[in-house]
């Protein structure tokens, strides 16, 4: 079902944002709503229709006959957002739900469904899954909101660490450190994914009906090691447990799904996203982390 009225979740954020503007050089898309509790810092286009504030989801999106809805908005760190994003995400899965003009959902999640631990396997396709988690817990919800709406077109991509220009997320500050800390014994193979490669696949999902669940990340790894000397900077080994503590200290907050992912690292298989969904990113692991630190520092590295 080709979308028409298309209603974008966090456009005060990196992606929603971009991917509103973009939304907007689709032809078939006659309008495009963007939601968020906060005015974006940068203006969005003319087309994009802002509404800001608490809002009755299920009546805005009745009465405005929305047929798509993107759910872009990040997944904040701090405890007490990440309830508040728990909740929020609990009201438009169930706005949906009611709507029954609605007839497509896309879902912003994070490869942190599958976690990171010593036994993570070398790469994690689609059926991995961690046992627990708040990422785990929303995409429950969303499983759930498909199975009670069977004729809702429903695509989740799980999206790998963002790295890249302008990119401003809690693992670009922790690169950002003079000093980095990381934990004595380890080196973390590490997958990113370029804002625009995010961006252009929430755009396809948006644009195209295909269900199901789609890794999204960059070709390639790097080590942690790698990365910290392609930028410049020196490494701190401290114990694992004292990572978060000594990036504290130099004022980069991790959350403890960033600091295990320092630790054991992670890499998904994209081999979905390039065959049955069609997308093939751009940017490989190594691009996207030079693309960020020539924004930076206005060099590439060799």
């Amino acid at each position: 079902m080709a979308p028409e009225v298309v209603l974008v979740t966090g456009v005060a954020g990196q992606l929603g944002g971009r991917l509103a503007a973009t939304l907007t050089a689709e032809p078939g898309i006659t309008r495009i709503i963007g939601v968020d509790t906060r005015r974006p810092r940068a203006a969005l286009p003319d087309r994009v229709e802002l509404v800001t504030g608490g809002t009755d989801l299920h009546d805005l999106l009745r009465t405005e006959d929305v047929d798509t809805v993107v759910h872009a908005a990040p997944r904040p760190a701090g405890h007490g957002d990440r309830d508040r994003d728990l909740v929020a995400t609990m009201r438009l899965l169930a706005a949906c739900q009611r709507a029954e003009n609605v007839r497509k959902l896309v879902f912003r999640s994070t490869a942190e469904v599958y976690g990171a631990s010593p036994t993570s396997p070398a790469v994690f396709t689609e059926t991995d899954r961690s046992a627990r988690g708040r990422a785990v817990e929303l995409e429950g919800y969303v499983d759930g909101l498909a199975r009670r709406r069977p004729d809702l077109t429903v695509t989740t991509v799980r999206l790998a660490e963002l790295l890249g220009a302008g990119v401003h997320t809690a693992f670009a500050n922790y690169l950002r450190l003079p000093v980095v800390p990381t934990a004595l014994g380890f080196d973390a193979r590490v997958q990113v994914l370029h804002p625009a490669d995010a961006v252009a696949v929430l755009r396809r999902a948006t644009t195209h009906d295909l269900p199901g669940v789609f890794n999204a990340g960059g070709d390639g790894v790097l080590l942690l090691s790698q990365a910290i000397r392609r930028a410049g900077r020196v490494a701190l080994p401290v114990p694992r447990a004292a990572v978060p503590a000594a990036a504290r200290l130099a004022r980069a907050e991790l959350s403890p799904g960033l600091s295990r992912l320092l630790s054991y690292g992670r890499v998904i298989d994209t081999t979905r996203l390039k065959t049955a969904f069609g997308y093939t990113p751009g940017w490989s692991t190594a691009a996207a982390f030079d693309d960020y630190l020539h924004e930076r520092t206005g060099i590439t590295s060799g």
